[in-house]
């Protein structure tokens, strides 16, 4: 039998040198390893030998087993490099000193807006928080005192998947989280829980002129001891007008959002009509642009933060209506148009 192991030896090391692709070292591997393969058969024919003699020949053929894996495994690493290597030489040559025409890129008009409201909140202390764009239904809703069955999630209809997961309809799915993870630092020293977090949300919306499926918001929460809606008002008021470089007319009226008590509207008057009204604002003049309020007791609970030590403000500022308002974009639709002639016009020596 010692004979039949050399034989098959030196048998596999001719056929691995003729094998030109990974389907030859595969059924090479069928053919030797397999349930059938000739390896395999040797260990079976075993049974006939002596104690002694099937221990040694048990050996030399556990050793040619493992030789032929070995080898089958070092010729589909040295086939699979070669084939990459041959697609690398079939691309055509790219010189990277050629000169590019940097004029052709540019900004979306979205980013420049959110890194100027970044770089505003960063100067007054917040800190930039990131967050994954599929959440749970606890963090979008149930953490938010958004309950199931709650009437407000009408307002918010929600692309779910199938494993129960959702695409955040808010950038307010974030804020538990935040709360758990700055919490320890507010109970220790008393530093305000500062900071925003913008992102991408989606809702089934029927599109128009100021509604789409895919938008930008940043949320933003403030939470430390005395925090009042004067604070809210402040920050909303510097911000908007380091965003427009002008003095901007805006309205607080009142609107529900269960996980804030009070909440409101934060309106700004549509720089588009100059608040004569259009298709933008829906021609009342303005255009909500800023939900915001003193946060729910029971959010900061969840959050694990005792509500009779601290509070705090929580907004939710439109990032696309944000940039739609700055740079006169009529129709919201244009953002994710992908059309050249209307994004690379926009730029920012600032940024």
């Amino acid at each position: 039998m010692f004979t039949q192991v050399n034989e098959l030896r030196d048998r596999f090391r001719d056929l691995l040198a003729k094998a030109k692709s990974t389907a030859d070292v595969e059924e090479l591997r069928v053919s030797f390893l397999g349930k059938s393969g000739s390896v395999t058969g040797l260990l079976k024919s075993m049974g006939g030998l002596s104690p002694e003699d099937r221990k040694t020949m048990g050996q030399a053929v556990n050793d040619l087993k493992n030789r032929v894996a070995e080898a089958l495994q070092e010729k589909t690493e040295q086939l699979k490099a070669a084939e990459l290597q041959r697609e690398i030489d079939a691309l055509p040559l790219f010189d990277v000193s050629a000169p590019r025409d940097l004029s052709r890129g540019s900004y979306h008009p979205i980013t420049l807006v959110q890194r100027q409201c970044e770089t505003i909140f960063k100067s007054m202390g917040f800190t930039v928080e990131d967050y994954s764009e599929i959440v749970t239904d606890y963090e979008c809703f149930e953490s938010l005192n958004i309950p199931k069955f709650h009437p407000a999630r009408d307002m918010q209809d929600t692309y779910y998947l199938e494993n129960g997961q959702l695409l955040k309809s808010q950038t307010s799915a974030a804020q538990n989280a935040i709360y758990r993870k700055y919490r320890d630092r507010l109970y220790k020293d008393g530093t305000p829980i500062k900071a925003i977090f913008p992102g991408r949300c989606f809702r089934n919306e029927s599109t128009d002129a100021c509604h789409e499926n895919t938008f930008f918001q940043m949320e933003g929460v403030m939470v430390g001891r005395d925090i009042s809606i004067s604070n809210l008002i402040f920050f909303m008021k510097t911000m908007l007008s380091e965003v427009f470089r002008r003095d901007i007319k805006v309205r607080l009226r009142p609107g529900f959002f269960p996980f804030v008590e009070p909440g409101f509207e934060l309106d700004i008057n549509c720089l588009i009509c100059g608040g004569e009204g259009c298709p933008s604002c829906k021609h009342s003049g303005w255009l909500e642009l800023c939900p915001c309020g003193m946060i729910h007791p029971n959010v900061l609970r969840e959050g694990g933060i005792d509500p009779d030590e601290f509070t705090g403000f929580a907004f939710g500022l439109g990032l696309t209506r944000l940039a739609m308002m700055k740079y006169g974009v009529k129709d919201i639709r244009d953002f994710n148009g992908g059309l050249l002639e209307n994004l690379d016009q926009f730029t920012d020596d600032r940024l």
